[in-house]
């Protein structure tokens, strides 16, 4: 058995650039929060967004989200909050937590979208169910904002979701 020797700065992002410009999405992910950050390249925005377009092009869903944050912002995008939904929706289709967590959040605030409690309570009860913590507290306060029926809607709503996944 051979002992792997770690892999410097330099060699890490060649090795992330090389498997990125061959289309794998995980390694374009990877590189675009490399620019992101600034972590081994200097940090640019255009990049970050570049690299993670090509990744949500393949049906990556955290490049997904992360498109959308960047579309949301306006980083090395021209904000754009009709894009950023598109590319959060596409996240939270796959069951990507943290995008269902988001659009639960701007439906609840009305943030881009029509404020909608319904569907609201139906991305925080999704997102909760593929891992999302924390969201109880929140959920219980726009449960008190809902009446029976919109909750019984909510319900249903979820259910057709997860039967079309």
């Amino acid at each position: 058995m051979t002992k792997s020797v770690p892999l410097t700065q330099e060699a890490y992002l060649e090795k992330c650039k090389s498997a990125a410009s061959k289309g794998d999405a995980i390694a374009q992910n990877t590189l675009g929060f490399l620019y992101l950050n600034g972590q081994s390249v200097e940090q640019d925005y255009h990049q970050a967004a570049k690299w993670f377009r090509h990744a949500a092009e393949n049906n990556y869903a955290p490049a997904q989200f992360n498109l959308a944050i960047m579309y949301k912002l306006g980083q090395g995008v021209e904000q754009n909050h009709p894009e950023s939904i598109k590319w959060m929706q596409l996240a939270a289709n796959q069951g990507y937590a943290e995008a269902q967590s988001n659009l639960g959040n701007m439906y609840y605030q009305g943030l881009a979208v029509m404020q909608d409690y319904q569907m609201a309570y139906m991305w925080w009860s999704l997102a909760e169910q593929n891992g999302a913590e924390d969201l109880q507290h929140i959920k219980a306060v726009l449960l008190k904002k809902m009446s029976e029926n919109e909750i019984r809607q909510a319900e249903q709503s979820i259910k057709q979701w997860q039967k079309q996944q």
